[in-house]
Formats: C-alpha cells, structure tokens, sequence
C-alpha cells in the first residue's frame, strides 16, 4: 500500500481534486425549482425558468466562482395576519386575507428582493395598504354581496402591479374572514342592523296594509255592481233579500244575549216584509 502510494501519490491527489471540483461543479435543478447562477453578485444565466430554453436536469458551473440561487417555480402564499379596516360607512372591520403568487423573473428576484422571503415581506405591507386603500370605499353591507369580488379584483390589478417590480405575478387575492371587533362597536352594528330590518319591516307591512284597502275597495265595488244587476233583474227580490240581511243583523244575538229586545210599532216600514206582499 506504501509503494502504491509512493508510486502514485500526484496521481492520486490529483484524481481527488478533479473529484472534489466536480462535486462542486455539478448541480441538479428539478422540475419544480428554477435557478439563478450568481457570479461575483450579478446573475449570468438561469435554469428553468419559464420563458428560458433550458429544462430541469444537472448542469456544470464554475466551482467557488460561480453560486447556484434555487426559487420556487411552484405556487406560494403569502399570507395577512388580522388587520382592522374602517369601511365606508365608518365600520370597523377585522379583515384576515391571503394571496397567491408565484416567481415569473427569477433574475429581476434575484436583483431586487434576494429570495421568495424577501419577496413575501416586499409584498405583505403593499398588500395591507392596497385591501385597506378599496375596502374604504366600500360599506359593510356591500362586502357581503357579490361586490366583494370587484374589490378583490381590483385588490388582485393593483398587488401584481407591484409584485412585477420584484419579479413576481399575484394569481389570487381572498378573503378568509371579515368580521367586526368584538364589545361596543359589534352591539352597535348589531343594533343598527336590527333598526334596519325593523323599518324595512314597517315598510312592507305599510305597502301590505295599502294593497289590503285597494283590494278591499275592488272588491266592494264589484259587490256593489253585482247588486246593482240584481236590482236591475228583480227590484222585489232584491229589496226582500236585502231587508233579511237587516233583519238577521239587526235580531241576532249580540255577544250570546239572547234577552235582548226592540218594541217597534207594527206598521213600521223596518217591518214590512213581516206583512207580506200586497
């Protein structure tokens, strides 16, 4: 073994330094990775980005030259701790939102924010200024409806519009939760969401009351028109029948008394259909 080494030594270190060399020269980039190689602090060349010509797979760089900068070619979150936003009609809002993007310009990532951190705590602070700049132009109420998709929408426009500036594209833009603050300001949006559907209610109960009177009215006047035919076709039967209805209205027991009592002269007119027809 001692001769070998003797014999061989500069053979062998220098078979162990190419070795090492090209350990340190080889690196692999997958598929859902890209990669920025940095030399001297500025990017030289990039490896699987998405409007680049090279795919996944190793690749050679020069060693202790040259370092390798790996970005996530995947989709990332960033999300936004609870913030409190005042809406348009002066609410306070506890808004917990998130967003989606992921790293189109790994080079201008690279030169700009450093890493995916970096771009995260770029974009987070723009993130509450933008959701706070469009929901303040927005009630409560309209955050509940389908309005709340063009905010967002617009929350989405005006994030990637930054985001471009750190190599960035912003997909998504939601909202997890919006609720309002917990003790005087919830009672107080409590009770002015109560005195709301307390006088849209005396509102319909008004327009109900108004249709009953037209209803009601219709309905008399054809009643009155039906008795008008009535009398048109047989004037004695009509005024027969109309003094039995005075009569069962007039003789009928009010409230279960059965004693109560008229005393009419006989040869009153109320009483002439008792003396039959002459």
């Amino acid at each position: 073994m001692n001769r070998i080494w003797e014999d061989h030594r500069w053979t062998i270190i220098a078979i162990i330094a190419a070795l090492i060399v090209l350990m340190a020269s080889i690196y692999v980039v997958p598929e859902e990775e890209q990669a920025v190689v940095v030399r001297t602090g500025e990017p030289v060349r990039t490896v699987n980005t998405p409007d680049g010509d090279s795919n996944a797979g190793l690749y050679l760089r020069l060693p202790f030259v040259e370092r390798v900068q790996r970005i996530e070619k995947r989709v990332l979150d960033l999300n936004m701790t609870d913030e409190e936003v005042l809406s348009n009609d002066q609410q306070r809002l506890l808004v917990n939102a998130y967003a989606r993007f992921r790293i189109t310009d790994p080079v201008r990532m690279v030169q700009r924010a450093g890493t995916t951190e970096g771009v995260r705590n770029a974009l987070e602070p723009i993130l509450n200024s933008v959701l706070r700049q469009e929901l303040g132009r927005r009630t409560f109420q309209a955050m509940l409806t389908a309005e709340r998709g063009t905010a967002l929408a617009n929350v989405r426009a005006n994030l990637d519009r930054q985001a471009r500036q750190y190599g960035a594209e912003v997909i998504d833009v939601q909202i997890k939760r919006t609720d309002l603050p917990s003790g005087a300001p919830l009672q107080s949006a409590f009770q002015r969401m109560e005195t709301d559907r307390e006088r849209e209610a005396r509102t319909i109960r008004a327009q109900g009351s108004r249709d009953a009177r037209i209803i009601r009215a219709e309905a008399d006047a054809e009643g009155a028109r039906i008795y008008a035919e009535a009398f048109g076709k047989d004037a004695q039967f009509y005024d027969f029948y109309r003094a039995m209805q005075s009569y069962d209205a007039t003789f009928a027991a009010e409230n279960g008394d059965a004693q109560s009592s008229i005393i009419l002269s006989p040869d009153n007119e109320f009483l002439r259909q008792f003396r039959g027809r002459r």
